[in-house]
């Protein structure tokens, strides 16, 4: 027998409403702990819900970690959906490479960086994970962003230029953090910029053994564990806020 239609949107609209509630619960208590250590119990009380709606709906309080960071970072994929392709001859990568370079993810990243880190010295393989986690999310929403855009385009074509371009986002997490701690200042934006068109030189010409941007390495002030992408090139003359 059929379920009456109105039922089923009211039980729809209940769980996506309890899923929300988590989800803001979770990123509220990220902020005021600044850290992740809370309990399933915390977040039930503030998101007012049962432990058991919790986990009807996430596997582990990592997963709802996952989800706020997904939600944190998807800014890039904000600015993918808002920008418009300045020409009909604009490409999927320039689209992409659009939403990179415009979006500012220096301030979402240092926040999770710091609250995922929770006072130590760097993320652990599980927090590192998380981020990873997040990153597919928000790329496995890029690309259907972009299917959606380019009907005709062949879907592994569009998931494997997404996959390159976010997967590089990850690594240049991982230097951008040992070169600069993760803050958010002037030159950590700088840091991330010059990484960011490496990646996007890298992606669109191919690799090579030297910079191929143009543009000058950031200046080696002292900086935690610095990375080697970074120490053995030239110093920066100029600056760019």
């Amino acid at each position: 027998m059929l379920e009456d239609p109105p039922v089923t949107g009211r039980r729809a609209a209940l769980r996506e409403r309890h899923h929300r509630s988590i989800v803001d619960a979770a990123a509220t208590l990220m902020r005021e702990t600044g850290g992740t250590t809370f309990t399933v119990d915390e977040l039930a009380r503030r998101a007012d819900v049962s432990r058991r709606t919790v986990f009807n709906h996430f596997d582990s309080l990592d997963d709802v970690v996952t989800t706020v960071c997904g939600e944190i970072l998807g800014t890039v994929f904000d600015s993918l959906e808002a920008h418009t392709a300045a020409s009909t001859g604009a490409t999927m990568f320039d689209e992409l490479a659009h939403a990179l370079t415009a979006t500012d993810l220096v301030t979402p990243m240092a926040y999770l960086t710091r609250v995922l880190r929770g006072g130590g010295d760097e993320l652990t393989p599980r927090q590192a994970a998380m981020v990873g986690q997040a990153l597919t999310d928000v790329s496995q929403r890029m690309s259907a962003e972009l299917v959606r855009r380019h009907p005709d385009a062949d879907r592994l074509d569009v998931d494997l230029l997404v996959g390159s371009l976010m997967s590089g986002v990850l690594v240049l997490h991982r230097h951008w953090c040992s070169a600069t701690g993760g803050g958010d200042d002037t030159r950590s934006r700088d840091v991330w910029a010059y990484l960011v068109e490496r990646l996007l030189t890298a992606v669109r010409t191919g690799h090579a053994d030297a910079p191929a941007s143009g543009r000058a390495a950031p200046d080696n002030h002292p900086r935690p564990a610095p990375a080697p992408i970074l120490t053995s090139l030239p110093d920066r003359k100029d600056h760019h806020g």
